[in-house]
């Protein structure tokens, strides 16, 4: 007979602590990351004492946690990377050799790791999260069957994941997220940035997001502490993306069910009240509706951020079923051609690069942001193509094109010769014609 299972909730005298289970798919994450940035790859490899210790406390919708790593797991092809091993052995993982079974060097990893995950999910000791540190979608079944169990399931990736391994997830740390924590650097936004970036919807028209305060006026009048506030900003900060404005409307009744009652505490509506109690966050009313964290977004990150053009309907599913960035075929243009005229002026540095290109975008009139520049690079590096100073606008579009085009079919979108052409034509930006 197994115990019940006990959740973080029901343990209040040490606050929320999780009790989990990590199993990292080495290869997989070790080669994303070098792609993107060979610095972080490293530093997951070398150091991954720091990075578990990063993940030990965290934030959510509910509030602050931390993290009990009862089993880790490191399962890695010894013939290939079999140098790492001491580097994880020494900061308390089980390394599991995972050698290459195929003609095709495909290693034992994937099936040892579930079959590992399963048994952990069987165990008596109740793991309350699963942290799954791969971008493999083969994984889905997986995470499905932990959240079925009622267990909380993190994934970690290190190069684009579909979005419907992303979506059975509770939360989910991308590849630019990992970089910055297996490194430990902070966000190189400046507050001039942030300030110039953060729009809040308070007494003006729904399609015009008026600016947020400035750091000065804000400190001088502190938002009132409470518990709706506190929950709505945790939420927030917490998400890889903008957040639907709906769900941190629902989020703050459900905090303090009174809110409505009062007219939102005296401010006569949800937009007014968010503005006056939660300023450190952007907000666009243009439906649906988004809230973001404007230390790491603006409004050129938000889904179908389509500036100048009508977006068509092939165009609206790939945003949707990819994330690929809804710009339009003209900004898709300046941002790619901004990107080869980086390159060829300065060495590729993913941090540098994604600043100057996203402030060269907008000196040109195209309101990109800096996560949409991110996205677009990490694609352009995973279709395989090194970025170099020789790199030309059209290699950028095509590598970016064929990567887009990758994640649709991933998704089991069905495409034509003329849908992937289409869609060529339109995040290429024309460069691809020419």
């Amino acid at each position: 007979m197994t115990s019940p299972s006990v959740t973080p909730a029901d343990r209040t005298d040490a606050g929320r602590r999780f009790r989990t289970a990590m199993f990292v798919d080495f290869d997989n994450v070790y080669i994303g990351l070098q792609r993107l940035d060979p610095v972080a790859a490293e530093a997951f490899a070398t150091n991954p004492a720091h990075w578990l210790s990063e993940l030990e406390t965290g934030t959510d919708s509910e509030g602050e946690f931390s993290r009990r790593f009862l089993i880790r797991a490191c399962y890695l092809n010894p013939s290939r990377f079999s140098q790492f091993r001491p580097n994880f052995t020494r900061a308390g993982f089980q390394v599991v050799d995972c050698p290459s079974l195929t003609q095709q060097g495909k290693s034992s990893a994937d099936i040892n790791l579930v079959l590992d995950a399963v048994d952990a999910l069987a165990a008596p000791t109740q793991y309350e999260e699963f942290v799954i540190v791969s971008a493999d979608a083969d994984f889905t079944p997986l995470a499905l069957r932990c959240r079925a169990a009622d267990r909380r399931v993190t994934i970690i990736t290190a190069s684009p994941a579909a979005a419907a391994y992303r979506s059975v997830a509770d939360s989910v740390i991308t590849a630019d997220d990992l970089a910055e924590l297996v490194t430990h650097t902070a966000s190189t936004l400046d507050v001039e940035t942030v300030v110039e970036e953060v729009a809040v919807a308070v007494e003006a028209p729904a399609q015009t997001p008026t600016k947020a305060p400035t750091k000065k006026a804000a400190a001088a009048t502190p938002p009132p502490s409470s518990a709706a506030r506190k929950a709505v900003l945790q939420r927030v900060q917490a998400a890889d993306r903008p957040v639907p404005l709906g769900t941190i409307a629902q989020l703050a009744q459900k905090t303090e069910p009174t809110l409505p009652e009062t007219r939102w505490a005296g401010a006569g509506g949800f937009l007014p009240w968010l503005a006056r109690n939660v300023p450190e966050v952007g907000v666009s009313s243009r439906p649906p509706g988004f809230v973001w964290d404007a230390n790491r977004f603006g409004e050129a990150d938000l889904p179908g951020a389509v500036a100048d053009t009508s977006s068509s309907a092939l165009q609206r599913q790939v945003v949707a079923v990819t994330d690929t960035p809804g710009l339009s075929a003209s900004n898709y243009r300046v941002l790619l051609t901004a990107l080869a005229a980086d390159l060829k002026a300065h060495p590729f540095d993913r941090a540098e690069t994604s600043r100057r290109v996203r402030d060269a975008c907008r000196k040109a009139g195209a309101q990109v942001g800096r996560s949409t520049v991110n996205f677009v690079i990490g694609g352009i590096i995973f279709a395989g193509l090194e970025l170099k100073p020789t790199t030309k606008a059209s290699d950028l579009a095509l590598a970016w094109a064929d990567n887009v085009v990758g994640l649709c079919r991933g998704a089991r979108m069905q495409l034509s010769p003329a849908d992937a052409a289409a869609i060529g034509a339109w995040v290429g930006g024309g460069l691809l014609e020419s």
